[in-house]
């Protein structure tokens, strides 16, 4: 019965130290200006310096609010502080294929969520669930990194045979959540303006590093060894 005890008590002890170590934090990307230069591929790049937060990344969601423009001049990606990279955005609705066009769709921004658990990916959003996800002549709802890693001033064609969901937002996963994230912003070709309406949020989890963990684990085995050295002393006693 003690044994059982014993192994209940670190078994808590576990979980405590696990669930005590998890830490989440919004990061706010803001920059001098909000709006996105017309047909520039040197974009707008927005930075945060992130210090002080403990573990490892486990998970990593983005919100992202565009008004404005042209949704197919756009491009997006999210790169982290110590590896991970995921392309958010490229040129959506480009292609040669039904459904698509060589300009992209002619949607006028973005109000989306991030998350490698959305629906899908936004590259080709109109044959899913639309016009009820357009609300306010943005798209809406939350989705897969698009994860087109072509350029995103290839040709329609190209776009049509490229593959998606390459660069998940789990590629963040493992690495130290402190330094500088950058969210990057481009549009590609001529037209309306495209306006940053809210500023961007990353939403990171961490998880307590598995040295840390077996530190713990390694000290609850020591009190449960001492502790039925000390029963058999007495019961010797």
């Amino acid at each position: 019965m003690k044994r059982i005890l014993t192994l209940v008590a670190a078994g808590m002890v576990w979980a405590g130290l696990a669930t005590a170590q998890v830490q989440s934090t919004n990061i706010t990307l803001t920059g001098p200006t909000m709006t996105i230069p017309d047909n520039d591929p040197s974009g707008l790049a927005l930075t945060y310096n992130l210090l002080g937060m403990g573990g490892t990344i486990s998970n990593v969601t983005v919100s992202l609010d565009i008004s404005g423009g042209y949704n197919g001049d756009l491009y997006a990606y999210l790169a982290g502080p110590n590896g991970g990279f995921s392309v958010l955005l490229n040129r959506t609705g480009v292609g040669t294929g039904a459904g698509q066009s060589a300009n992209g769709y002619a949607d006028a921004g973005f109000n989306v969520t991030f998350s490698d658990t959305g629906a899908g990916g936004l590259q080709y959003y109109q044959s899913t669930g639309y016009p009820a996800s357009l609300v306010g002549g943005q798209e809406t709802g939350t989705w897969q990194p698009e994860g087109v890693t072509i350029d995103p001033q290839s040709s329609p064609a190209a776009f049509s045979a490229a593959t998606s969901g390459n660069t998940p937002l789990s590629s963040f996963d493992g690495t130290d959540p402190n330094g500088t994230w950058t969210l990057f912003l481009a549009d590609l070709s001529a037209g309306s303006q495209s306006v940053v309406v809210t500023p961007p949020i990353i939403f990171v989890t961490t998880v307590p590093e598995p040295s840390t963990l077996m530190l713990g684990v390694l000290d609850v085995a020591i009190l449960a060894g001492i502790h039925r050295w000390r029963n058999r002393r007495q019961s010797q006693n």
